[in-house]
């Protein structure tokens, strides 16, 4: 299957044993892709599901429904303080090829980067094409921006886990274990986290953890914590 392309549909597009392809999708397929009648493709639902199917005049008939095993067994939850510019569509497109789960935008002390309704837009999109490229079986949803404070209070994940750059913290490999179902993983932004905010985390039920000893900027932290972590569950 590593050959054939790769779309993200809505599950409501599904009518029997066909797909009813939208005119972007159809665009994308035969001009973009140049895929002709009867060619191959396999669509994802972005929830779990893949199908492989066949294109016809102006849709798609399903061939068969696929298997995916492509996940982490481990839900990921990255707060994520948002860095300045364009650095968040990294972060989105790379972490989901490791397979977080859920993105959650932090406005936090020391945050530059105001998103607008477009941003969140823009964002999503990137993480369904890194999710289609990387054969995730899920789509990773991006949440609304939030303040930090609001994020770590309202959290209602057992195992919460707050990166720190500077102080004597036990490394996040040593507090991690492949027993987990569901984590959050917080990561501050450039200048790393204020005193205040480290403090009402800590309050919060977040643990301080350590990712080595080197300083790692903002947009290069994710994905090593995303690494280690993806190393610990696929051993």
């Amino acid at each position: 299957m590593s050959q054939i392309q790769r779309i993200t549909i809505n599950y409501s597009q599904i009518q029997a044993e066909f797909i009813i392809l939208t005119s972007q999708q159809r665009h994308y397929l035969f001009r973009v892709l140049r895929l002709e009648e009867e060619d191959r493709f396999i669509a994802m639902d972005g929830k779990g599901k893949w199908w492989l199917a066949q294109l016809t005049a102006e849709n798609a008939q399903i061939l068969e429904p696929l298997e995916v095993k492509t996940e982490l067994p481990v839900s990921i939850t990255l707060m994520m303080a948002l860095p300045k510019g364009n650095g968040f569509d990294d972060i989105i497109r790379y972490c989901t090829e490791l397979g977080v789960t859920y993105f959650a935008p932090i406005i936090s002390d020391r945050t530059l980067l105001k998103p607008s309704h477009q941003k969140l837009e823009r964002w999503q999109r990137i993480a369904t094409e890194a999710a289609e490229q990387s054969e995730r079986a899920f789509v990773p949803v991006i949440l609304e921006p939030v303040a930090f404070t609001t994020a770590s209070k309202e959290c209602k994940i057992d195992y919460r886990y707050i990166c720190v750059a500077r102080g004597e913290y036990p490394h996040v490999t040593e507090v991690i274990n492949n027993s987990l179902s569901e984590i959050i993983i917080a990561i501050g932004p450039e200048g790393g986290w204020t005193d205040a905010e480290l403090e009402i985390a800590i309050k919060s039920g977040f643990q301080p953890v350590s990712l080595g000893r080197r300083i790692l900027r903002s947009v290069t932290a994710p994905i090593v914590v995303l690494s280690l972590i993806a190393d610990i569950y696929e051993v």
